[in-house]
Order: C-alpha cells, then sequence, then structure tokens
C-alpha cells in the first residue's frame, strides 16, 4: 500500500495526482476527512471537483473506497454520484463504503455553524459541512455509522441524537428550520442504501494479501492534522501517515511508499497563523494566476513564499518517502523567487523547527532569494527539457528536505505532468 497526502494547509493538488496515479493501483481508498475536502481533477478539457469519493473513480476497473475513518454527509454524497451521471461509472463494482463511516446528520451542520457563530473573532474558518460535531460524536461515542441505515431502528437512533443536539443548539439560541433539511437527508439516505457497504477493512486487506495494489489517498493537508497541525486552526481528524492505518483498518506494515504533494510555495484557507503569507502585489499575483480560491467554499485562499520548516516538519513525521510538486507554472512570471528557511523568533533566535506555539508566537521568516525561470513551462515533457532555473529550485528543495522531488505538475491537466524515471 501506498500513501499520498497534502503536506501544507490542504489544496495542493491531491486530487490530479491520484488521477494520473490511479492507473497503477488497483485501488483508491479515502481513509479520513468528508465533505470539507475538494479534489479537483481535470481532463478532457473538463474540470471535476469530488468531495467525498476517491479520485479514482473516473478510471475503469480501479475499486475506490470510502473508510471507516470518513465521515459522510448522504445529501451531497447524493448530488455527487448524480453529478457523475453523464460518465457511465459501473458503481456496483467500483464504489465500497465502509459501514463503520460516520454520517453527518443535518444538525451536525447546524451545530457547526452554531459553534462557529459564538466564537466571534476567534473563528477558525469551518466549512461549515458538520465535521467537527461529527467527529465529535465520534470521540464521545454518540455517533450514528453508515452500517445503521440498514437497520430497522435506525430512526429511533436518528430522533434520540438529534435530540441531543436540538438541546445544544437551544443553549446556543440558534435559529434554524430542520424539517426541510431532513425530507433531503432521508431521501438521500434510501439513496445510499443502494451502494456496496461493507466491512471494508476485510475487502482492502484481502486486495493487499492477494498481491493488488492499494492507494491511500489523503484529504486536506498535515499542517491541518488534529494533533500535528497549527492547533487549534486544524480540522477535526489525522491527516497524516498514521491516519490511513486507523482509517482504513490496515496494519503499519502493509505501508510501502509515502508520496507528499506540496505547492511550489504557500496557500491557506480561513484562520490561523501562515509565516510566510504575502499582503503585497506578489501575494495577489500568485492568488489570480494560481486561481486560488477554494474548491469546496469558494473562499480566495491566503498565498505565500515556500516554508521549508514546515514542510521539514511533516515530511519527518510523515516518513515522506518521495515528493511531487505543484503549481509550478504559477511562478513563470516571477524574475525572483523566495523560500524561507528558517524563522526568526521573538528573541532574536533563529530555528529551523515548527513550534509548538506557532498560533502565539510572532514569527518573521528567514529567506533565501532564488532566481525565477521567468518563462513558459508549456511542451516541457521531462525533467531535461526544464529551464536551468527551475531544475536548481527542485534541487534546492531536495537538499533542504533530503527527499526526491519525483514529479512535477505544470498545469491543472492530467497530461502536464513530468515524472522523473529512475
Amino acid at each position: 500500500m501506498d500513501v499520498l497526502l497534502g503536506l501544507q494547509w490542504g489544496d495542493e493538488g491531491k486530487g490530479k495526482v491520484v488521477d494520473v496515479l490511479a492507473p497503477k493501483y488497483d485501488m483508491v481508498a479515502r481513509f479520513q476527512g468528508g465533505p470539507n475536502a475538494g479534489h479537483t481533477l481535470e481532463f478532457d478539457g473538463i474540470k471535476h471537483v469530488l468531495h467525498q469519493i476517491p479520485s479514482g473513480i473516473f478510471r475503469d476497473k480501479i475499486k475506490n473506497v470510502i473508510g471507516n475513518g470518513v465521515v459522510l454527509d448522504p445529501v451531497i454524497f447524493k448530488k455527487e454520484i448524480h453529478k457523475l451521471d453523464p460518465f457511465n461509472i459501473n458503481f456496483s463494482e467500483n464504489l465500497f463504503i465502509s459501514n463503520k463511516t460516520q454520517l453527518i446528520l443535518p444538525t451536525h451542520r447546524l451545530l457547526d455553524a452554531a459553534y462557529e457563530q459564538a466564537k466571534g473573532n476567534k473563528k477558525i474558518g469551518s466549512t461549515l459541512k458538520g465535521i467537527g460535531p461529527t467527529y465529535q460524536d465520534k470521540i464521545a461515542r454518540l455517533g450514528l455509522r453508515v452500517g445503521d441505515i440498514l437497520d430497522d431502528g435506525f430512526e429511533d437512533k436518528y430522533r434520540s441524537l438529534v435530540n441531543e443536539h436540538e438541546a445544544i443548539l437551544s443553549f446556543y439560541k440558534h435559529q434554524y428550520e430542520l424539517k426541510p433539511l431532513e425530507e433531503e437527508f432521508f431521501e438521500a439516505v434510501s439513496f445510499l442504501k443502494k451502494f456496496n457497504i461493507v466491512s471494508t477493512e476485510y475487502l482492502i486487506n484481502k486486495e493487499l494479501k492477494s498481491g493488488k495494489s492499494v492507494l491511500a489517498e489523503g484529504a486536506q493537508g498535515s499542517l491541518l492534522d488534529v494533533d500535528f497541525g497549527s492547533y487549534p486552526f486544524v480540522t477535526s481528524s489525522n491527516t497524516m501517515t498514521a491516519g490511513v492505518c486507523t482509517g482504513l483498518g490496515v496494519a503499519p506494515s502493509s505501508i510501502n511508499r509515502v508520496f507528499g504533494i506540496f505547492k511550489a510555495y504557500c496557500t491557506r484557507v480561513g484562520s490561523g497563523p501562515f509565516p510566510t503569507e504575502l499582503f503585497d502585489e506578489e501575494g495577489v499575483k500568485l492568488q489570480k494566476i494560481g486561481n486560488e480560491f477554494g474548491a469546496t467554499t469558494g473562499r480566495p485562499r491566503r498565498c505565500g513564499w515556500l516554508d521549508i520548516p514546515a514542510l521539514k516538519y511533516v515530511v519527518m513525521i510523515n516518513g515522506v518517502t518521495e515528493l511531487f510538486m505543484m503549481k509550478s507554472d504559477v511562478l513563470c512570471d516571477f524574475k525572483t523567487i523566495k523560500v524561507c528557511t528558517h524563522y526568526k523568533l521573538p528573541d532574536g533566535s533563529t530555528t529551523d523547527e515548527f513550534p509548538y506555539d506557532i498560533v502565539d508566537k510572532e514569527i518573521t521568516p528567514v529567506y533565501k532569494e532564488l532566481e525565477g525561470w521567468n518563462t513558459s513551462l508549456e511542451g516541457v515533457k521531462g525533467f531535461d527539457d526544464m529551464p536551468k532555473q527551475l531544475v536548481d529550485y527542485i534541487k534546492f528543495i531536495e537538499e533542504q528536505l533530503e527527499v526526491p522531488i519525483n514529479l512535477v505538475s505544470m498545469g491543472p491537466d492530467r497530461m502536464q505532468t513530468v515524472i522523473r524515471n529512475h
């Protein structure tokens, strides 16, 4: 089993890479997150955004798994499936949903909005998809799982949990109308019953035992991990390699290669620390050229230069074996490119470690300037065709992180990808 992860604050381009790599695998499995993810794939002139369905779904004969570590919104799932109707995908053969996947209820989304509103100016920038409250119920052992919808007593279980949610909403004085949301929810639950709801841990381990290849697809990014990210401005799941084991039910010994994806610069959606964020014309330029707007929320992404200390940190905790650099084409119009190599702390000292208190500490990035390639990358088919300055940029990052960059993306289409051959 190989693992593909984002190494920044999400939006690194994981969907495109899964689509490019998928033909080499027999199975693609999502292991955490939910509809807060937005994995964008572009091919044949069409742009696709997947939120809960694994990004291998467009490839024939590849099984796709929504694992137990995921939280699933049946309403969004139904809409996603209908958007895929024109592509004649055989879901009965290539989509499997864990019976242990947690269900997002309408009241989870209402709670998400109530909690975020109550935070005032301390908002974390939630997508308001109900992710946090659903994981809260999971940890509190209150949640409902996809397998529960097959139980005759599901509506009673649903009502019991919703009563608890409504008591909390009443405390927050949150205004809402639940009935239309519930009608849509139960229609979607009936739709969900038509799909393969199974114990996917058995399915995945059987594939591995028989020598089949599996790719675990991460969502969000490692700097949003609930344990190791910029807490509390994080997501509610484990977005790193360790999350694969608990999110799919596989042993650590099953994991082989770990592919770490990062942009050639940095972006972040929502609140939270961002040491290399740009507030000048260069930041606006990155946002405009990179079309940096959230695939899930549409919110503009904050933009900044590449952050080596943060990347070193997540490479270490994930055990990354190969790096994939995305959106190198966005930097084509920059004569000079900056890279943060260290952080300067308030006491005047410098560090290349990711601080525990990065949320509260005033950090000044220490930059190294590199010459930009300042030319189009159109027509580049291999590493040998790249401008010298881009090769130098890649080599510098490799030296800093001590991991090879084996894939470079030069545009959104699956064909605009250069893979290094060893």
